[in-house]
Parts: structure tokens; sequence; C-alpha cells
């Protein structure tokens, strides 16, 4: 089977989850015997961060005979003054560009891999390859976050790319009666992000020197919003002196960095939070690790957060967050607070003053994440790409 990944995103150097997912989805789709390409939009050249295996190619559409297509400046302008009054108008813009500058290349591009099937990573490449190329082939339209989203931030002529693709992923089933709530005529199919399923596991039954909440996530204010862990942390840190935060995750913003920095110094927690970085050695770390926290405002699943409670940790995050409410069940393989750091310091204050209850909800956290094993979740994959192919195209 002849299967294209169409994820019109950077690629290069981005350590985030979208790239993850894609560099993994196509790796495990070549191990299994498929023909497997990649087309892309970035405005850099370089190495993906998460690799391809060889034999894998990939396509730019930002490349053109050898020359970048950069995003033109009149377009960011527009795109500003928009998002100033509206996100869903400034995405348009994004639209008009890829329209203008890139829609010749990936028509080019899908007529050199002549692909079964086709794999859409965000509502925007599906316009490009049902609404404005109007292919015949299958496209599977993926979600990674809450697809309500479409309905609200997304341009509106993202939206019909959904009623025409085969079928669209999401990744839990709450996220399912979201899109059949405002289009009961598209079909839909969940099938969750693979979770490692680690032969280590974090030892929190035995006494330390030194015990450490951990959180992963690139920091960001409005996102995945450290500060609050900060704050928290620093409501706790005189009742718990053996203990640390490790915040884990790329700059996002240089200023908000800065202001994380004073913060842990203004607090005087220098020597108990650290501000860690990137590291390709995750697993090793969660394994040393107590307690996970997510302090996330949103989240299209969160794929630290699966990788930790797999690891067997305990974790903490915000019951108003979507995918980490029905990921963290409260009380059993961890808590939900409410907003604020006021309630997180209080849930991880019941987790840090009880070794037992973390060893508990930490097997716990490590049996919920089974059921996203990757055999499974890939199993589910191919058979979804397999029947799509079969379908007779129109």
């Amino acid at each position: 089977m002849r299967i294209l990944l169409a994820n019109m995103a950077k690629m290069v150097e981005d350590t985030g989850g979208l790239a993850k997912v894609t560099s993994a989805f196509a790796n495990e789709m070549q191990r299994r015997g498929h023909t497997v390409s990649l087309v892309y939009s970035d405005e850099k050249s370089g190495d993906f961060y998460y690799p391809l295996n060889p034999g894998i190619p990939a396509y730019d559409v930002c490349l053109s005979n050898g020359r970048r297509i950069g995003f033109p400046l009149y377009l960011k302008a527009k795109r500003e003054l928009l998002r100033m009054f509206s996100k869903q108008k400034a995405r348009t813009v994004n639209n008009d560009f890829a329209e203008r500058y890139l829609l010749q290349n990936l028509r080019q591009t899908v007529e050199a891999v002549n692909p079964d099937v086709i794999v859409s990573f965000q509502p925007a490449a599906s316009k490009l390859l049902l609404c404005d190329l109007q292919l015949t082939i299958p496209v599977i339209s993926m979600s990674h976050g809450d697809p309500e989203d479409y309905f609200h931030i997304y341009p509106k002529k993202e939206i019909p790319s959904l009623v025409k693709s085969a079928v669209c992923q999401v990744l839990l089933p709450s996220f399912a009666q979201h899109i059949h709530n405002h289009l009961p005529e598209a079909r839909t199919v969940v099938i969750g992000n693979a979770i490692p399923q680690y032969a280590a596991q974090a030892e929190l039954d035995k006494p330390k020197d030194r015990y450490t909440i951990v959180s992963v996530g690139r920091l960001t204010r409005n996102h995945k919003r450290p500060h609050l862990l900060v704050e928290a942390f620093a409501r706790l840190a005189d009742n718990y002196p053996d203990w640390q935060a490790e915040l884990w995750g790329d700059v996002d913003q240089r200023a908000y960095y800065e202001e994380l920095k004073f913060m842990i110094k203004n607090k005087n927690l220098q020597d108990r939070v650290f501000l860690k970085g990137t590291s390709n050695e995750i697993p090793n770390i969660l394994q040393r690790c107590d307690i996970f926290a997510f302090p996330s405002a949103y989240e299209g699943f969160g794929l630290a957060l699966g990788e930790a409670m797999s690891m067997g940790l305990p974790a903490v995050g915000y019951k108003s967050c979507s995918a980490v409410n029905e990921l963290i069940r409260d009380g059993v393989n961890g808590f939900l607070c409410e907003e604020g750091p006021e309630d997180l310091a209080a849930k991880l204050d019941r987790l840090m003053g009880d070794r037992a209850l973390r060893a508990r909800m930490g097997q716990a956290a490590r049996d919920s994440m089974k059921q996203y094993a990757p055999e499974a979740i890939w199993d589910a994959w191919e058979n979804l790409l397999e029947e799509m192919a079969a379908k007779p195209q129109h």
C-alpha cells in the first residue's frame, strides 16, 4: 500500500508532539511493509528532530526548483493585523498563502507519489487536498486536539473538507461527539496516540534522599503554563525540604523563559526548581521521578502525560483541560484540580506527603495506559488505512 502523509506544518528541528507523531507514523508503517512518503511545509531547511527512517522520502512544498518559498511580508502583516480582532480570521491568511504559493507543488507531489490513501494531519491540509485539488484519493483527516476548536477558531472554508474526508480520526470518544454535533454526516473513528509500554517502572515505594516532581512540555505561558507549577511548589517547599521540581521543555519565548527564571529566584528556589531544557532521554528522567505535573490549559491528547503515566507516575492536571481530564481519573491514577496554583498545590501536597498513595496511583496510571499500547494503536491504523484504500475512487 502506498501511503502519503500530508502534514502541512514545520518539521525541521521541531520538538513538538505533531512532528513526533508524524515521524513515528511514517516509520511504523514502513516497518510494516508499506511504501510511505511525507509532504510537509517548512520555511527552513535542515534535519528533523524526530528522524525518518531511510527510504522514506520527504517533500517540502516550500521548496521549488531549489528555491525556498518564504511567507511574504505583506501576508505576515495582514495576519498580525487580523489576529488583533480574530484568531479565526488570522488563520485564513495561512490558507491564502498555501493556495497561492504551495498548491501546485502539492499537486505535483501527489502525482509523483500516486498514493492509495492519504493521511492528512490537519484540516488545512485536507482543504488543500479535497476542496482545492479535488482529489478522489481517500483522505483520512487526523485530529490532534479537541475538534470542537475547528468550529470556533479554524477558518470556515476548512470545514467542508471534514465531510469530504473518507473518515475523520479523533483521539478520544468525546471528540467524536464534538464533530457529530456540528457535522452529523461526517464519519469518525476513535484511535488514540501510541504510548510506549516501558519495561522499566518508576520506583515510588522506596525512600529517597531527594524526591522529584517533573513536568515535560514546551515552556509556553498560555498553553503548558509551567509558572503555575512554580507557584504551587513555592507554597509547599518549606514543608518538603527533600523535594525538588524539574521542568523539561524547549524555550518558546525568551521573555517568558526569563520571567520563569526570575520567579524561581524571587521565591528563593534556585536549588529546588530547575529549568532543564530538552532531552532525548525522557524515559530515564521519568523513571527516577515521583510525580508528574501537567498544568496545561488545553491539550489534544497529552503525549508527555501518557508517557509519564506509562512509566508509573501519578499525575496531576486541571479538570478544565480537555484530554487531560479523560486520561487522568481523579482519585484513581492521579488528581484533577481546579484552576489556579492553590488547588494544584493542594493536590501535590496529598501525593508528596503519602508515599503509599503515590505508589498505588502510579501503578493505576501505568495500567490505564495499556489500552494505548503501540501495537494495538498501529494495528487499528493499518486496518483503517487498508479499509480506506480498498474503497473505489469516485
